[in-house]
């Protein structure tokens, strides 16, 4: 069974809530990146989503575009976050990884021997933000190689192709709780749940909300009736500025204990 399957299998016989944190790989320094990740699971994360530095994001907002240009210009590119992931599974074989970025730097790196190199060195799915349920064919040597890919649905995604979504999705299905970038504050807890529990009834796979997600309160609300939440934007721009790996674990860590907590107490549901 794919670590993230296994990973939601647990959280749903504990009646428990998955967090999900983002961080940009090789941000806020290089160095930092193993330690970074090993501090979120400290803190309670159930599955780490490592962005891959990229030039031109569609989905992200200024916050993770600064993250993006910082580790660019640092050099980090797709060999390095492979690199880091192998390093990080010598010591936590169970924590579920999956790689948040887009088609082009897979494609300069090769499709199949992305799948081969990221199998081996760990990841266990990856979410290509512009390679839509359309375009399956187009990601489907890391499928084949075992890597479950994460789709996205948001509010304005029609009817028919939520069913494709809902039908293809493997690992969990990324509910984006509004029409928009990372980071914005916009988020409405009623509209989103709505929308949620009719993804639910449909949807093979459990659903993580993110976008909008920035504290214990609005983790704990969505977290009401989702699978899992998703914090990207709110823990990048706390560790941004770390001049230590040291600092940047301690903040990440400040960061997350109270979403844990949180999230940890909120009464337990029907899983999908």
């Amino acid at each position: 069974m794919n670590r993230i399957d296994q990973r939601f299998a647990e959280l749903a016989a504990a009646r428990r809530r998955g967090l999900i944190p983002f961080v940009t790989g090789g941000d806020p320094l290089p160095d930092a990146t193993v330690a970074l990740m090993h501090a979120l699971v400290a803190a309670g994360a159930d599955l780490i989503e490592l962005g891959v530095p990229f030039s031109d994001p569609m989905a992200d907002g200024p916050v993770i575009q600064h993250a993006n240009e910082r580790a660019l210009a640092k050099g980090v590119g797709l060999r390095r976050i492979l690199e880091w992931v192998a390093e990080f599974r010598r010591s936590d074989a169970a924590t579920p990884i999956v790689l948040m970025g887009y088609l082009n730097p897979i494609e300069i790196y090769g499709f199949e021997r992305f799948a081969r190199d990221a199998r081996q060195a760990g990841v266990d799915g990856v979410l290509l933000v512009d390679c839509p349920v359309e375009e399956l064919d187009t990601a489907a040597p890391l499928r084949d190689a075992g890597l479950n890919q994460i789709f996205l649905a948001a509010p304005t995604t029609d009817a028919a192709r939520l069913e494709s979504i809902c039908n293809t999705a493997q690992g969990f299905l990324y509910y984006v709780s509004f029409a928009g970038i990372t980071g914005a504050a916009r988020l409405s807890t009623e509209a989103v749940r709505e929308k949620v529990a009719a993804i639910r009834t449909r949807a093979r796979t459990p659903v993580a909300v993110g976008f909008g997600v920035k504290d214990a309160a609005s983790a704990a609300a969505i977290a009401q009736f989702a699978d899992a939440v998703v914090i990207g934007s709110a823990l990048v721009e706390t560790i941004a500025g770390s001049e230590s790996a040291v600092e940047a674990c301690r903040r990440a860590t400040e960061f997350l204990a109270p979403i844990r907590t949180a999230l940890d107490a909120v009464e337990g549901a029907d899983a999908a």
